[in-house]
């Protein structure tokens, strides 16, 4: 096949070096009338443009090719324009001696051909466009570009729908040259990722594909490599070098051609053990293994039976992938060509990967992924984004969850170009052309009434054909959001903390989006930044006006994950300039009273976005809301989160970990708090939480919980459009594991958490702090001392169970006389800094271990009826260190992402201040949480009564 194609491509060069058209079939004229775009009539002669792409500078890719262009001049008559371009494969004089006319304007053109999206203030109305649109699945991100289309009144037609109608396959497409380059660009990949090894190759001699002019070269450069695998063969250590390839259409038929002109043996997944077994046979070291598997090799029929297509496809949940036990650790490279959709099994996941690398006696395996399908986070779970033409390879080590670009480091490499066509540009313009040509023919002539054509047009005349009415449920959702508004989206994420990690990559999946992350720690903005291609990182000092007004004027939406006392200098920015924001914050009355500005001037804040805050409000509100449209009323609501370490991890005093600020840990103790129980309204003093607990919160016979009442549950009556006077119950509760709050109350009355200046620390280390924040004399102190020192302040005895607890703790924490430095010398304004300080570095998560969310809620729900349910939805959670994500992070990150989506589609149209507690943000929100692995469990029980409120034990 390649070589038939670099035949004809030579060809195709000769003559347009060899045959210039005359100028007299440039210039055709006709004499009838055809319909052309927008259903209008024109006069001949047509004129076909061809528009001069410029989505990126790496594209340099045509629809037509010169060759192309003289055939549809000759045969139809037709007038061709040709933008103008530097760039694009062939030249502008190419064109020229083909018959076309090198013109700017394409006003003039009838119809216009182009390959990738066409900005918006360059589309020209009333024509008729064929692209790739990416519209017709309702890609969010390019509705406005749909939008436009139809208030221009132009005639859309997508590559995308252009398929054979006896079988539905795809007529113009570019998905083996993906191949051809995905695979030229592997092989590259891989001899890079050997030689960093201290591995010299025959691989070392390939480049990226777009290095060679032409396919003939890369066949060259294949047969030269060829050679010294079979006369100096591979390195020893890596032998046999398994190529795994997915998938079946074009994309791995193209790999398969490039793959397949070096040296090779094809052996099936029955033979890998037994190659496995006598990998040092000398035959390995000339030749290279190929494997090409489908379905019925990587998955298999849960508990047993044999692997039945039919089944598989209609009931995929009843199989998972054996990928990783089977194959992979025989692996070398992956090239995936699959085509994937979330209802299958993952090929493998980040689990499976991080066990792969775990293992020393595959140290050698599962070198690289060429992933050519591009699919982020579908089945490969960890192929996290696109890479880039210019920055081709990334690494995933799954061990310790982390991706770098460092090729010397741990890690799997992966290749995931998504626009691999356009290094190969000759070649795969020429077959793109000869695919397009008979439909550019049948434009040329004013036909779209074929069957190809007219299955192809999505809209015309200013409305969607009607087998593409569905999308207008996704126009729906711009709300307003016009041509001038639907240029690439901005975002400004003030804070490069914990939880910003998955907020930016949840963000980063869309292409539509520019992402700014500002922060006053540059390196911490950077190294998050790094992470994800096009993302910047700028210093923004807040107490800086100037400086926050001109990052918040270039954005479209301001995210603020700074510390909650900085929103409000944020907001005001965002309001003067009318620009959305999204915090994950409590809406303090500093934020409410810019309600009014910011609905005066258009805009939205959305507050309490996160976790808890956050998506507590989402599922409560849609259950709450859910009951009155039934007529019924909810006499009881009860609501725990709890952000925790997983019990496996949970061995210290205080059972507890920090996966995000332990600052915020402690001032939230600090909190004076209101709730009703049973008809009863009690409040608890600031300070008096931990005292105040519910020793037994019993969620699920498997945690031993206790709890913490969170802050004024009764003014969550109005926000959640209850009446407070009609409910026996309002309660909103912090969980955390039995005992923690024992150690808190006598760490409080000792005076570490203090926010008094004259409680500060300056450069002492923590054994200091201890003496000095219970009154000892520093240079004079002993652990008796200690111990006598605390009994004295907490009114008992040293040999008690609580001072002797205390003990510990400071001993976990590394504050006793006598332990060294601990967490380092301490600077900090007041006491609960510096134990902040030293619990972050103290009782942070180590390697492997993991953090737990758990949200539950429970309703009691009258009936129109006069029965009584009760209803609960829970969350449970565990966060995933081989992704390097914490539960936290991602309860808080994603949530406040989506709500960040949300604005930048045109979502949400109420303005102001706001919580998620409105269908308009809760409801896709909870279903987009859903597609992100975070699912609330629903459960009710008919005819029973407040069964939680009457089981919690309050101190």
């Amino acid at each position: 096949m390649l070589s038939m194609l670099h035949a004809a491509g030579r060809h195709g060069l000769q003559r347009l070096r060899c045959s210039p058209t005359p100028l007299a079939v440039r210039l055709p004229r006709a004499a009838r009338s055809v319909s052309t775009g927008g259903g209008r009539a024109a006069a001949q002669p047509l004129v076909i443009g061809i528009r001069r792409e410029d989505k990126n500078r790496w594209e340099r890719r045509v629809a037509l090719t010169p060759e192309h262009v003289e055939r549809l001049i000759k045969e139809t008559g037709a007038r061709v324009l040709v933008q103008p371009s530097t760039t694009r494969i062939f030249s502008n004089a190419a064109f020229e001696r083909a018959g076309a006319v090198i013109e700017e304007d394409l006003t003039k053109a009838d119809a216009i051909l182009g390959i990738k999206e066409v900005p918006i203030d360059k589309l020209l109305p009333g024509k008729t466009y064929a692209v790739f649109s990416h519209t017709h699945k309702g890609q969010a991100y390019n509705m406005p570009s749909l939008q436009a289309f139809l208030d221009k009144g132009i005639r859309l037609i997508d590559y995308e729908l252009m398929t054979d109608p006896a079988n539905g396959k795809r007529l113009v497409l570019f998905g083996t040259h993906a191949g051809y380059a995905g695979m030229i660009d592997g092989l590259h990949g891989l001899g890079q990722r050997l030689l960093a090894l201290g591995y010299n190759s025959p691989l070392i001699h390939m480049s990226q594909a777009h290095v060679y002019p032409n396919l003939d070269c890369v066949n060259t450069k294949l047969r030269h490599v060829g050679d010294i695998i079979a006369d100096q063969g591979l390195p020893d250590a890596f032998a046999p070098m398994l190529f795994t390839f997915t998938g079946a259409g074009n994309v791995t038929t193209g790999a398969r051609a490039i793959f397949d002109r070096l040296p090779h043996e094809n052996v099936t997944v029955d033979q890998l053990p037994s190659i496995a077994k006598d990998c040092r046979n000398p035959r390995y070291r000339n030749r290279l293994l190929a494997l090409q598997i489908g379905a019925q090799d990587y998955v298999e029929r849960i508990g047993g039976g044999p692997y039945d297509r039919a089944e598989y496809r209609e009931f995929p949940e009843r199989y998972r992938s054996v990928f990783a036990e089977k194959i992979a650790p025989h692996t070398t490279m992956l090239v995936n060509g699959i085509y994937w959709e979330p209802k299958y099994p993952r090929l493998l996941t980040t689990a499976d990967l991080a066990a792969i690398q775990r293992r020393r006696d595959l140290k050698t395996r599962m070198l690289a992924v060429a992933d050519i399908s591009c699919d982020i986070g579908g089945s490969l779970e960890f192929m996290s984004h696109a890479s880039t033409i210019d920055s081709p390879f990334f690494y995933v080590d799954a061990v310790n969850g982390v991706e770098h670009k460092d090729v010397e480091k741990p890690g799997v490499q992966i290749n995931s170009i998504d626009n691999l066509p356009t290094e190969l540009p000759f070649e795969a313009s020429r077959h793109f052309g000869d695919s397009l040509y008979p439909y550019a023919k049948e434009l040329a002539l004013g036909n779209v009434g074929g069957a190809v054509l007219r299955n192809a047009i999505i809209c015309q005349d200013g409305a969607l054909e009607k087998r593409h009415k569905h999308l207008e449920a996704d126009l729906s959702k711009l709300h307003g959001i016009r041509v001038a508004d639907s240029r690439r989206k901005s975002v400004l994420l003030a804070g490069a903390g914990m939880v910003s990690q998955p907020l930016v990559e949840h963000l980063a999946r869309t292409k539509d989006t520019d992402i700014t992350i500002a922060s006053n720690n540059l390196d911490e903005a950077r190294a998050l930044a790094s992470q994800f291609p096009g993302t910047q990182a700028v210093v923004l000092d807040i107490a800086d006006s100037a400086s926050v007004a001109k990052h918040v004027k270039a954005s479209d939406v301001v995210v603020s994950l700074v510390p909650a006392p900085l929103h409000p200098r944020l907001a005001d920015s965002a309001i003067s300039n009318g620009k959305h924001m999204v915090t994950a914050s409590y809406t303090s009355d500093e934020m409410a009273a810019l309600d009014q500005r910011a609905r005066d001037a258009g805009v939205t804040i959305i507050n309490e976005i996160g976790l808890d805050p956050g998506i507590d409000h989402c599922s409560a509100m849609k259950i709450i809301d859910e009951a009155h449209q039934r007529g019924s009323k909810v006499r009881s609501f009860i609501s725990w989160c709890g952000g925790l370490t997983a019990p496996e991890d949970s061995g210290n005093q205080l059972g507890y970990k920090f996966s995000w600020s332990p600052r915020g840990v402690m001032t939230a103790g600090l909190n004076a708090a209101k709730f009703k129980v049973n008809k009863e309204v009690r409040e608890i003093p600031s300070g008096g939480l931990f005292r105040a607990n519910f020793a037994r919160v019993p969620l699920f016979p498997g945690f031993a919980f206790e709890g913490l009442a969170n802050r004024d549950s009764l003014q969550y009556a109005d926000i959640y459009g209850l009446k407070l006077d009609e409910m026996d119950t309002m309660f909103r509760g912090t969980l955390r594991f039995s005992g923690y709050s024992e150690v808190l109350d006598a760490l409080l009355r000792l005076g570490f958490l203090s926010l008094d200046p004259s409680s500060a620390v300056s450069k002492c280390p923590p054994s200091e702090f201890l003496a000095q924040t219970i009154g000892l004399d520093k240079s004079r102190t002993d652990a008796a001392l200690v111990a006598d020192k605390l009994a004295q302040a907490l009114d008992t005895t040293p040999s008690s169970t609580l001072v002797r607890r205390l003990m510990l703790v400071f001993e976990e924490l590394g504050m006793l006389p006598g332990q060294g430095s601990g967490a380092g010398m301490l600077t900090a304004p007041t006491a609960l800094d510096a134990l902040s300080g030293v619990l972050q570095k103290s009782l942070k998560f180590g390697p492997g271990e993991r953090d737990l969310v758990c949200l539950f809620h429970e309703f009691g729900i009258e009936n129109a009826d006069g029965s009584y349910d009760v209803q609960t939805s829970s969350l449970v959670a565990y966060g995933d260190p081989e992704a390097g994500q914490t539960a936290m992070a991602r309860t808080v990150g994603i949530p406040a992402a989506i709500a960040t989506r949300l604005l930048l589609e045109g979502a949400v149209k109420t303005r102001g201040v706001i919580r998620p507690t409105i269908p308009e943000i809760y409801t896709p929100l909870i279903d987009r949480l859903a597609q992100c692995g975070i699912v609330f469990t629903e459960h009710t029980k008919h005819g029973a009564h407040h069964s939680l409120q009457q089981r919690m034990a309050w101190n």
